[in-house]
């Protein structure tokens, strides 16, 4: 259920819905640094976001590297 929750609160802060399961990956990150979810929420969101294919950025670290 923690999912469905984190879906409605990434609505009401960002007024859009998520586009994809890497944009709710991205809002439990800054849940969790704000401190709205625990470690233990925050880990078991991530498995299970990861698990149904999101991942984070990785073109990030390697734009900088390849300028």
């Amino acid at each position: 259920m923690l999912i469905q929750q984190l879906r409605n609160s990434f609505i009401s802060v960002k007024n859009y819905e998520p586009i994809d399961n890497n944009d709710l990956l991205d809002f439990a990150r800054q849940q969790y640094l704000n401190g709205a979810i625990t470690i233990i929420e925050y880990r078991n969101v991530i498995r299970f976001l990861e698990c149904e294919g999101a991942s984070k950025p990785h073109h990030v670290f390697e734009d900088y590297i390849e300028q």
